[in-house]
């Protein structure tokens, strides 16, 4: 068996919203919008300049339905990009291709093969000696084990397992497609394909079983480096794996510990810093950040109520930093410093909690929350997942609302 490489990705979600930045980057919406394009064309790029013969997409090239058919004339192209250059295509769809109802009439290339959903399939390269192994999700709600039907290994070939699932589970990811590790690694294939978790995560070496992680980060809940696995394969065993970084767009939380910092001058250099740090980290691509101030501070009360004017600040002073760095949102984390400050009145702090509990047990307030929540879902674009982030910001609330109260009265503002 000849020396050969393939590339192995997973969760494009070609032209998926970048959750967060279209109000924060207003004069690089063009690059935001486009940032899961032009991660593909990285792609497209790495599997050509490294002679790759084969190109592996486990599931999720689209997210839903299309807002604009060009999407998928978008990939038909890439694809014809591909044929001239003797790349060969395999792909799965995962739970958001089935939702797409063009996706599957979308007419391809010969040197791309999208695996049947009714059974598992396996296409096999003579000329490199490969057989691919996969199945499509015939519908998003994917709760069966489809992996133990996969065929079993051919004989004399490099075998890979394309498959789109959780594996185990993993947080923030719908358990579907479940399997578990031991028996991917006894099925007898040399390489398993995983598509579904967007966070890249090698589960076993021997042999290789690794999700890639998706391309291009799309809300604050995907941070870090995105891209795709490079993978050398020499008489019929992996030689080489690595982890290409292909996004446009990274995405990062950064601590800034203003710990015995009582002067506002100081916590923007500290912020200042955090973010250069950050833009280091990134390495020349753009940065959408999230700053979460953290430690006890003389500024404490101060700052929580002054939060508005402390958010421009710190966003005027990014945009001295460079174009490409957006501040997603800023967290105030902070707390006073030991008997920091006058006391607030035992009897007065007992009344505020009991105030907001009252107001958080509301049923009138509930409703009238849950409309304004229905509207806000009803602007976001197709795809974008805001649920969690709904209730993430919900479980908040209240903890946040009794710190500014209590802050405010002790800085003495109303």
């Amino acid at each position: 068996m000849s020396p050969f490489r393939f590339v192995h990705a997973a969760d494009l979600h070609l032209d998926s919203p970048l959750i967060g930045l279209r109000r924060r980057a207003e004069g690089y919406a063009g690059r935001i919008e486009t940032a899961s394009r032009a991660a593909f064309d990285n792609l497209i790029a790495l599997a050509i300049d490294e002679g790759c013969r084969l190109l592996l997409i486990a599931g999720d090239v689209f997210d839903g339905q299309w807002r604009d058919y060009r999407t998928g004339l978008f990939f038909a192209d890439r694809m014809g990009r591909l044929r001239k250059a003797g790349v060969a295509v395999v792909m799965i769809a995962g739970n958001h291709d089935a939702e797409n109802r063009f996706a599957a009439g979308l007419p391809l290339t010969d040197n791309a093969r999208l695996l049947s959903s009714r059974a598992p399939e396996t296409v096999v390269f003579d000329d490199i000696g490969v057989a691919v192994h996969g199945q499509s999700f015939p519908q998003r709600d994917v709760r069966e084990n489809i992996a133990r039907a996969y065929p079993p290994p051919l004989d004399g070939r490099f075998n890979i397992g394309l498959l789109h699932s959780a594996c185990t589970g993993r947080d923030g990811h719908e358990p579907y497609a479940p399997c578990t590790v031991e028996q991917l690694a006894a099925h007898g294939y040399q390489y398993w394909a995983l598509g579904h978790v967007h966070a890249h995560e090698i589960l076993a070496s021997e042999p290789p079983i690794v999700f890639s992680g998706n391309l291009q980060g799309r809300s604050i809940r995907e941070t870090g480096v995105k891209g795709a696995m490079l993978v050398a394969v020499d008489d019929g065993q992996v030689s080489r794996i690595e982890h290409r970084p292909l996004d446009l767009v990274r995405w990062a939380v950064e601590r800034v510990s203003i710990a015995g910092i009582a002067e506002r001058t100081e916590v923007l250099i500290a912020v200042s810093a955090a973010v250069e740090r950050a833009l280091a980290a990134a390495d020349g691509r753009g940065l959408a950040v999230r700053l979460r101030l953290i430690g006890a501070t003389p500024l404490h009360a101060e700052l929580a109520a002054t939060e508005a004017a402390l958010g421009e600040e710190i966003e005027t002073l990014v945009a001295g930093l460079g174009d490409d760095v957006w501040i997603e949102r800023i967290e105030l984390r902070t707390a006073p410093p030991p008997f920091a400050g006058k006391p607030i009145d035992p009897s007065l702090g007992g009344r505020l909690r009991r105030c907001l509990a009252d107001l958080a047990a509301d049923p009138w307030l509930a409703e009238r929350l849950q409309v304004r929540v229905n509207e806000v879902r009803a602007k976001v674009p197709a795809g974008a997942r805001v649920d969690a982030l709904i209730a993430e910001l919900d479980s908040e609330a209240l903890e946040a609302a009794q710190a500014l109260a209590a802050a405010m009265i002790e800085h003495g503002g109303a």
